[in-house]
């Protein structure tokens, strides 16, 4: 049975366009050149090889696809001297042993995204490998979805519903040990998940920004929102960090999932309605701020151990969050009809 993609509760953004996701898949065991063509068969377009470890797919039905080893000094122009660019095809030839191919498809809506499902299908039917295929592999699926708005408020419940559920996150997803192992997905430090949680904890944007980078001055956490801030205020992030990997742009860049290619049983859509109830519960103040009493008291008893199951009674009052009830009583206006009543009961 095909699993179906949610809708989150707002479906627009503050312009009135419809909100797009980009996804990042990462992946062994297939060569650029032949991803790229599975792209252009499923989608169309014009496929450019770059060199064997980078390839464009550009104008198909749904935008640009980018599919490249995830390994900067493989490719021309990404840092290193001019003179050392004849070797880059050997490093990446050594480097694809153990490091993932990535496709990174455009910008889609999430009515488009069962058509990445079928991509992933492609590919596992042509050998592509996921994280579970190797203890060296630690591959990631990423979300950027498209903020609808930029005010703080939003942003602010968004963050504090992911630190909510983030317990409950890593348990479903079975995040693999070499994924944990790296660092690159490390979780947010107890004591500013508590302290951004308490409901009293109300700053503007500005505020929330720089305490984020004070307790978190890192790339490298399983929700990143430096492209998120570097959009918004660049000059701020920029005093406190310079990163040339950071990219400016107004999303979420979620990042936990596992990339798990290899199992026929792991779909795109189980992780992106996991992300959904993240922003489901965001747009319950009510069911928010009582999460949020309750998480600071068990961080202040050191009793957290048990949060995930707490977050399973959580959602088995209030199945709008992590089902597909709440779809029906979301229009692209953004308006909620069916997760706030069932939620706000156990607020």
């Amino acid at each position: 049975m095909t699993t179906p993609f949610l809708l989150p509760p707002l479906r627009t953004t503050s312009q009135g366009t419809p909100r797009r996701v980009g996804v990042e898949l990462e992946f062994a065991d297939l060569d650029a050149p032949s991803a790229a063509a599975c792209v252009h068969r499923l989608f169309g377009g014009s496929v450019t090889v770059e060199n064997p470890h980078r390839c464009l797919v550009t104008e198909t039905r749904l935008g640009d696809f980018t599919v490249e080893l995830d390994m900067r000094s493989a490719h021309k122009g990404k840092g290193g001297a001019a003179i050392l660019d004849p070797l880059r095809p050997l490093w990446g030839n050594i480097g694809s042993l153990v490091m993932p191919f990535e496709i990174a498809a455009p910008p889609v809506t999430v009515e488009q995204m069962p058509e990445l499902e079928e991509m992933v299908a492609r590919l596992r039917a042509l050998g592509a490998a996921g994280t579970e295929a190797s203890p060296l592999f630690a591959f990631g699926l990423h979300f950027n979805p498209e903020v609808a708005r930029t005010d703080g408020d939003y942003l602010l419940d968004t963050l504090k519903a992911f630190l909510l559920l983030a317990p409950w996150l890593r348990r479903e997803i079975r995040v693999d040990v070499t994924r944990r192992l790296s660092g690159f997905i490390a979780a947010f430090p107890t004591p500013y998940a508590a302290k951004v949680v308490d409901p009293g904890y109300r700053p503007n944007l500005g505020g929330l920004i720089d305490d984020y980078l004070a307790d978190n001055p890192t790339r490298n956490r399983e929700l990143d929102l430096f492209p998120l801030f570097a959009h918004l205020d660049r000059d701020r992030l920029a005093a406190a960090m310079e990163d040339p990997h950071i990219r400016p742009r107004p999303t979420f860049h979620y990042r936990l999932p596992n990339a798990r290619l290899s199992d026929p049983k792991w779909s795109l859509a189980a992780d992106w309605n996991r992300w959904v109830a993240v922003e489901r519960l965001a747009a319950d103040r009510a069911l928010l701020d009582g999460l949020g009493t309750d998480y600071r008291r068990a961080a202040e008893a050191q009793q957290l151990d048990g949060w995930a199951e707490r977050i399973d009674a959580v959602l088995a009052a209030n199945p709008g969050i992590h089902g597909a009830e709440a779809d029906a009583g979301t229009d692209r206006t953004g308006q909620v009809d069916g997760v706030d009543g069932a939620a706000r009961q156990a607020g």
